[in-house]
């Protein structure tokens, strides 16, 4: 977990920054893989994830779980994520474990700041993409 902190230090004041002065917190979630959780003022049920493997950072927002589609609108759903997927900038629709997800990636080697930037990106991209989207949601 320590290289990966060492790696966001500053990221809550930058991340702040870039995001209109906004307070950003990070906390450590224990388990094995590292894992940062991002928690932007404002936006708390929209937390960011930063996680990292050998080749890349990934940040992940977790935005709806399965049960909260409107079943009759799913398959309308699924086909506009496919097709908002590459107007999104820096980042890009999934799923993980029934939780529908935006998630952006980095060099493993990229800078805080670029990191920061990420995650201010990837935030505002989530909040437009539940506006986008709450059509099809229960």
């Amino acid at each position: 977990m320590q290289p990966l902190l060492d790696q966001l230090k500053g990221l809550d004041v930058l991340a702040g920054a870039e995001m209109g002065g906004r307070s950003v917190q990070l906390q450590p979630i224990p388990g094995h893989t590292p894992v940062i959780q991002v928690s932007i003022e404002g936006r708390d049920e929209l937390p960011i994830f930063v996680t990292s493997s050998d080749m890349q950072i990934i940040c992940i927002c977790y935005l709806w779980g399965e049960e909260e589609v409107k079943p009759a609108r799913r398959t309308e759903l699924l086909e506009s994520l496919l097709d908002l997927n590459p107007s999104v900038p820096l980042s890009s629709f999934g799923r993980v474990d029934g939780r529908y997800v935006l998630t952006g990636a980095l060099g493993r080697d990229a800078s805080v700041q670029d990191i920061a930037r990420e995650v201010a990106v990837l935030s505002d991209n989530a909040l437009d993409a539940l506006d986008a989207l709450s059509e099809f949601l229960n």
